[in-house]
């Protein structure tokens, strides 16, 4: 029997009744699969910060010292007692998990409180706890759906198991592997159901070192040393060739087959297929990805693996990044010192913890296309131009479109997909192909992002009609 470890995205878990019957209880026998669940949607937002507005969350309320983190940690409580009325129509099981997730909130409240007293004096800093508190905050929110699950599963007769990776009781930290070998010790997936948070407690800390990509870093450190024959991430759409919301639902085309370099390019533009250094992990032990569609359960999704490579040339997606900073810096003096140069904007760059996107330079210029907060994107400004007063540094908000395939003649994509722009009188600003062969990107002005998606959609992905007795219409893409 085929073993999966699969994860299912914090959307899906808000529609728990299809996650039940599409996912969970779709096969006869439960059993041989993990499940590493994510908080339900939109929770690790107020619990941190908005990932897409910035609006802060109770940690970012915390460490701007704002008083009211007590009051939104309270909200964030009845939000979680909301999802659990909606779950559970038996009061005992209602009570029993508002009981567990109360008392995890109560804990962490405390902690913080303490913490807080604690560095009112001089000698303690805030900003030594800051990467803690975001940890355990951060974590409340995996725990609340996992746990919620596997009682749910206990109700309905299945064997199901809650593993917390979360640590709250750890005395001694272990490694990201460490912790999920301990925890799948006594684990037997034959006859048990094992619900995972999607955070796991570990010594270099999970938050830090992949800030909010980290469930799919347990999901797939679960897979790898487990021994998966196939992960699953059961996401609320398909892996499409464009984005529906713009293209529309009735243009897109589910990607059927893919291979990980896809999913890198997909990852560097933001693109929530799967988080680079988690696919890396699958890629190195020859697991195969399955993305699936929960509201769809019939769909065999997109299959991405290591060796898959199209026979012909092929156009699988387009995709793209709006709200991107291009931060130019031309100097004629820094003809043969780019290096040196680069260097520095680079330490800039790291210290202002702002998402490096992509590069582009030849013998006086530089450009970095970077991605952050407007703070932050400010402040790489205004240190370049302290580092480099004589250079002329200019800084615009633009957007990158990728046309994207496992196997791709860049110079016919390139040239094709200009003269697509250009009759939908878009200029790009730039563009860019490399030798590898799987994508070509434009740089066009961030308010034709849209229009420039809509208009490489429809010359890269074609919509054949075909009139016989009957209407056929058929999409290739």
């Amino acid at each position: 029997m085929t073993y999966t470890v699969e994860k299912i995205g914090g959307t899906s878990m808000s529609a728990f009744d299809a996650v039940l019957d599409n996912i969970i209880l779709r096969p006869k026998q439960p059993y041989n699969r993990v499940f590493v669940v994510s908080a339900y949607g939109g929770m690790t937002d107020v619990l941190l910060e908005n990932k897409k507005t910035n609006k802060p969350g109770v940690y970012q309320l915390i460490a701007k010292r704002d008083d009211t983190w007590g009051e939104a940690l309270a909200q964030v409580e009845r939000q979680m007692l909301l999802v659990n009325e909606n779950i559970f129509a038996d009061p005992m099981n209602r009570m029993r998990a508002d009981k567990y997730i109360r008392s995890r909130i109560a804990e962490a409240k405390n902690c913080i409180s303490n913490i807080l007293d604690t560095c009112r004096y001089g000698q303690f800093s805030l900003r030594h706890y800051l990467p803690q508190i975001r940890e355990f905050l951060s974590s409340i929110g995996e725990v609340h759906s996992a746990y919620n699950t596997a009682l749910k599963l206990k109700t309905m007769g299945i064997n199901s198991r809650f593993v917390d990776l979360s640590g709250w009781d750890s005395k001694q930290p272990l490694s990201l592997d460490e912790t999920i070998e301990q925890a799948f010790v006594d684990i037997n997936v034959a006859q048990e159901l094992p619900i995972v948070t999607g955070y796991a407690y570990t010594k270099d800390g999970l938050m830090k070192t992949y800030d909010r990509g980290y469930s799919e870093m347990t999901f797939s450190r679960i897979a790898s040393i487990t021994k998966a024959d196939l992960a699953v991430i059961h996401k609320e759409y398909h892996l499409s060739s464009a984005d529906p919301r713009i293209v529309g639902t009735d243009e897109v085309l589910p990607i059927g087959r893919t291979n990980y370099d896809v999913a890198d390019q997909l990852a560097s533009l933001g693109m929530e297929a799967i988080h680079p250094n988690a696919a890396a992990g699958l890629r190195q032990s020859g697991i195969e990805l399955q993305i699936k569609n929960t509201f769809e359960p019939e769909h065999q999704g997109t299959l991405i693996s290591s060796d898959y490579s199209p026979e012909t040339d092929k156009i699988e997606i387009i995709a793209g990044k709006e709200k991107v900073f291009a931060l130019h810096l031309f100097d004629q003096t820094m003809v043969g010192q780019v290096d040196n140069v680069s260097y520095d904007l680079m330490q800039i760059i790291a210290e202002a913890r702002v998402n490096l996107i992509g590069k582009e330079m030849n013998a006086n210029s530089i450009t970095y296309y970077l991605g952050g907060s407007e703070d932050a994107l400010n402040k790489v400004l205004y240190r370049a131009e302290k580092r480099y007063p004589n250079a002329s540094i200019k800084g615009r908000m633009v957007a990158l479109i990728s046309v994207i395939g496992s196997q791709i003649d860049t110079n016919k994509t390139l040239t094709k997909g200009v003269l697509s722009l250009m009759e939908d009188e878009v200029t790009p600003i730039a563009v860019h192909s490399s030798m590898r062969n799987v994508n070509v990107q434009f740089v066009v002005t961030d308010g034709e992002y849209q229009q420039s998606i809509r208009a490489l959609h429809k010359v890269f992905c074609k919509q054949t009609v075909k009139k016989d007795s009957d209407l056929v219409v058929k999409k290739v893409c």
